[in-house]
């Protein structure tokens, strides 16, 4: 059993979910306490092949081409590799490990390739399949990023300074993406996620502000010396 804490960061694209990670660690570093940062997909390991290829639409032009179960496995197996190899010795050791995605960036994008009717169905074989059989910890607490959807469409088309062909299957699928706020309204609601609101009259709320929010989140919710 795990001694340490895992704080996961979810949010859709173009939420600053990798902004607010960082951010995050810079400040429990700064107050001593032993952290870790760890990014899914994890691009510089080989465990990421099949979401690249997934991504870059080598099974398919389309999310929906891959079924959301064979799409879970090839998140999941990456998140294992990562585990077993990177941070596991931290949350062992008493640590916290910051989480830029996890497990929950599955319940919301694979959720949304499902009729509403299913998601309880999928949602428990994805919690079994990764906490229990692979056997990845369970997150300590996990904040959510609400953008309004419009803002998140601008951030991400500034990202790639309008070259529509650089965004992945995900990002250039609006219907996908629709889909997958209302199934992440429907994950916060039910599984007892803490949201943190990003904007205010239709823009980004500054980066201070947010990770403000954030920091009472987890002051809040983890009973950590030093926070």
């Amino acid at each position: 059993m795990m001694s340490g804490k895992l704080i996961v960061i979810e949010g859709l694209d173009g939420s600053g979910k990798a902004t607010q990670a960082e951010r995050l660690y810079e400040t429990l570093c700064g107050r001593g306490i032993p952290v870790k940062k760890v990014s899914f997909p994890d691009y510089e390991s080989p465990s990421s092949s099949l979401v690249k290829m997934y991504l870059s639409g080598e099974f398919g032009a389309h999310p929906d081409d891959v079924n959301a179960y064979a799409a879970s496995s090839f998140y999941a197996v990456d998140r294992y590799a990562s585990y077993k190899k990177g941070w596991k010795e931290c949350l062992d050791t008493g640590g916290i490990v910051i989480a830029d995605r996890y497990t929950t960036s599955n319940a919301v994008h694979q959720c949304s390739k499902l009729p509403k009717e299913n998601w309880d169905e999928y949602l428990n074989w994805l919690f079994e399949y990764e906490y229990k059989l692979l056997g990845i910890p369970e997150p300590t607490l996990t904040l959510y990023l609400h953008v309004d959807p419009e803002v998140s469409q601008r951030l991400m088309s500034g990202r790639y300074q309008g070259d529509e062909q650089k965004k992945d299957i995900h990002e250039r699928d609006l219907e996908y993406l629709r889909r997958s706020q209302e199934a992440a309204g429907y994950c916060v609601e039910t599984l007892g996620w803490r949201v943190v609101e990003c904007c205010r009259g239709g823009n980004m709320r500054s980066v201070e502000e947010i990770h403000e929010d954030i920091m009472a989140c987890v002051s809040g919710a983890l009973d950590v010396t030093g926070l």
